[in-house]
């Protein structure tokens, strides 16, 4: 069991102010795998206080050298692969397979890209008789999730630094093992005091003080579209910039002349990645009403082909859920479902055979459902596929719109330039077409209540940069 009793702030590992301490729960085994602080109101404050200290210094330093310690990170995180991913599997669920690609590969990437993107990125031009320069918008809080931890840290904090700015990051306190190793890494490779400071704690503690307080210039936040409503008031009452990674209830379209069979495996694929705990996941595959008994069979056949079991196997496919907590509300849902009157294809509410301990929920396809249905509307997080009928292209598209959310989504067609077509008039941030695979140098975020502000390459970057236009005087002629 991993225990940790201090928080990083200004470049050493200090005792909280509080004596609480949170557990962290095994995925798979139910047992206590650690413990943190409970960070305290004043915690957070030091750790701001730190990352503000530290910002002039930090955003004069050139971008080469902060590229080299970027370099550092990620040479420190591939280092310790395995230890993280074998912890991330721990904590979240991915089976380990999986769990070392994305988890911690995606993560070791992004860092080692952040680096290489300070070789090439233009920070000031001419424009004109204005010099406009790129300056860091200032100290950031990045407020993390649990379902991808390591890589939702990554996807703030690297292009923050890259940007020149400060940061004070708050990690999930589900899942927070991955952000200490982080922490470790950083301070072996040598960045200045104040720079990165780790904060742990609930988000009515330390969250509310990193939003709300007024020595902090930019909210970076993943979660749930309710607390990110939360941040966003906060936030407004210092007019800080505030960029938001929300829910999703991303929308499959499969047309009448698509591969049927490559569509409908590509779909359940991309709703039950990480136990469907993606928040741009396809839980909504919309099918042509005449093709539904072709779909519900395929989608049957895929389904008896994920392994439900201990993520630390090679042989499973699909691990367990996050939490209790998160499990009822799966099962719950699922049960909703059925009861709103949707046909159960696969799966179901009962527990997966010969997996009374973890969170396992049955990997679960619901047929027929009516759009306005609960379960077609609500985002899930977990296993669980509606298939919903449509009648027209015209009607795909207005279903695949309805919705508060605008994430993720594909569309599978025959004809390619079909596929952009209508891919271009669904309201989302990103449309896979027939399967394109994830690019984690193309921006990511959504439209609509999914949030602002977008993550990844170069458009990350962008994120956390002000614009600074400097007039000049032409001389006379």
């Amino acid at each position: 069991m991993q225990q940790r009793d201090k928080l990083f702030i200004n470049g050493k590992w200090i005792a909280p102010h509080g004596t609480g301490l949170i557990n962290v729960i095994h995925s798979t085994t139910e047992a206590v795998m650690g413990r943190i602080p409970e960070g305290h109101a004043r915690d957070a404050e030091d750790a701001i206080q730190a990352a503000r200290a530290a910002f002039d210094s930090w955003s004069a330093t050139p971008p080469s050298v902060r590229a080299d310690y970027i370099r550092k990170i990620a040479e420190g995180l591939k280092a310790r692969s395995e230890e993280l991913a074998q912890l991330i599997a721990g904590e979240v669920g991915m089976p380990i397979k999986m769990a070392r690609a994305i988890q911690v590969g995606g993560p070791v990437y992004n860092w080692a890209q952040a680096a290489k993107l300070l070789e090439t990125f233009v920070f000031e031009e001419e424009v004109g008789n204005s010099l406009v320069v790129r300056e860091p918008v200032g100290v950031v809080a990045a407020i993390t999730p649990w379902n991808y931890p390591l890589n939702q840290i990554t996807l703030k904090v690297a292009p923050a630094l890259a940007a020149g700015c400060t940061v004070v990051l708050k990690p999930s306190e589900v899942a927070p093992l991955n952000a200490f190793v982080l922490a470790e890494v950083i301070e072996a490779a040598g960045l200045p005091p104040g720079v990165f400071n780790l904060v742990t704690g609930y988000g009515p503690v330390v969250g509310e003080v990193l939003a709300s307080h007024p020595e902090v210039d930019m909210v970076s936040f993943t979660g749930s579209t309710r607390a990110g409503k939360r941040v966003s008031e906060l936030g407004a009452q210092s007019v800080k910039r505030v960029a938001l990674e929300l829910g999703g209830k991303s929308a499959s379209v499969i047309l009448d002349d698509a591969d049927l069979a490559a569509a409908v495996k590509g779909t359940v694929g991309a709703c039950f990645l990480n136990s469907g705990q993606t928040c741009s996941a396809h839980t909504r595959m919309l099918v042509p009403r005449a093709r539904y008994d072709e779909v519900k069979a395929i989608a049957r056949k895929v389904v008896e082909g994920y392994t439900v079991g201990d993520p630390l196997l090679e042989t499973s496919r699909l691990g367990p859920l996050i939490s209790a907590a998160q499990k009822d509300r799966v099962t719950g849902y699922i049960q909703r479902g059925i009861n709103e009157g949707a046909e159960l294809v696969a799966g179901g509410p009962e527990a997966p055979e010969g997996l009374d301990k973890g969170f396992f929920v049955k990997p679960t396809v619901l047929g027929n459902v009516d759009p306005k249905a609960t379960v077609a509307q609500e985002e899930i997080f977990g296993p669980v596929l509606s298939i919903i009928c449509y009648d027209t292209e015209e009607d795909a598209v207005r279903i695949a719109n309805d919705s508060i959310y605008g994430l993720g989504g594909g569309v599978w067609s025959g004809d390619e330039a079909r596929a952009i077509r209508v891919a271009r008039r669904i309201r989302t941030g990103q449309v896979d077409i027939n399967g394109g695979p994830f690019n984690m140098q193309a921006p990511f975020g959504g439209y609509k209540q999914s949030g602002n502000g977008r993550e990844a390459g170069k458009y990350g970057l962008e994120e956390f940069l002000e614009y600074k236009s400097l007039q000049m005087k032409k001389p006379a002629a």
